[in-house]
């Protein structure tokens, strides 16, 4: 079985704390037409780099019924700057457009096979999985960006057409497993294509 989701499997259900301290599941979003869920974190620079592009696109798809929601899965003893105290003052701070949660015991991320951060799947509305990899190809420096793939994937579903490309590599840094060395990864981990 491959360590991260294929197109067609069904979103991973969760139960997660948010930086507005409610807990969201994934049947908070079932009036959205699409669901983005993205691994994400408060300190790699391929996130910071490019999380206005991913406000840019979550602002944009928003009418049309798209949500986005944000999970942290880095260990805090790796990086204490993911920390959940982070996660609400980042919030505070850049009041991105989406629900922030914290998957503390990274059972979501394993559940989701999430390799990078960030990391993109795109559910339709029956929460199956049509897109994953990267937002863009130049997360760390978007002012050299070429592709958004994110928002090619939620264009092309929301115009009824196939999506060209459906899976790419995500690019950013790995999840920070507990435990484990910085930059360990899972064997089973492997490029997605």
């Amino acid at each position: 079985m491959a360590f991260t989701l294929q197109i067609g499997d069904q979103a991973p259900a969760f139960s997660l704390q948010a930086t507005d301290g409610e807990t969201y599941s994934l049947t908070d979003f079932e009036r959205s037409k699409v669901v983005v869920v993205f691994f994400t974190c408060n300190h790699c620079p391929y996130v910071v780099g490019s999380d206005e592009i991913t406000r840019e696109t979550a602002d944009k798809y928003k009418e049309q019924g798209v949500s986005f929601v944000a999970i942290n899965s880095n260990s805090v003893n790796t990086k204490p700057d993911d920390s959940f105290e982070h996660m609400v003052a980042r919030m505070e701070e850049k009041k991105y457009p989406w629900t922030y949660l914290h998957d503390e015991t990274q059972d979501i991320a394993k559940a989701y096979g999430a390799l990078r951060t960030p990391h993109f799947f795109v559910f339709d509305e029956n929460r199956k999985l049509i897109y994953t990899g990267r937002g863009v190809d130049q997360p760390r420096d978007t002012s050299k960006m070429t592709v958004n793939d994110l928002e090619n994937a939620l264009s092309a579903h929301l115009a009824n057409e196939a999506i060209t490309t459906q899976v790419t590599n995500p690019i950013g840094c790995n999840v920070k497993w507990d435990g484990k060395d910085e930059h360990w990864m899972p064997v089973e981990a492997c490029d997605l294509v």
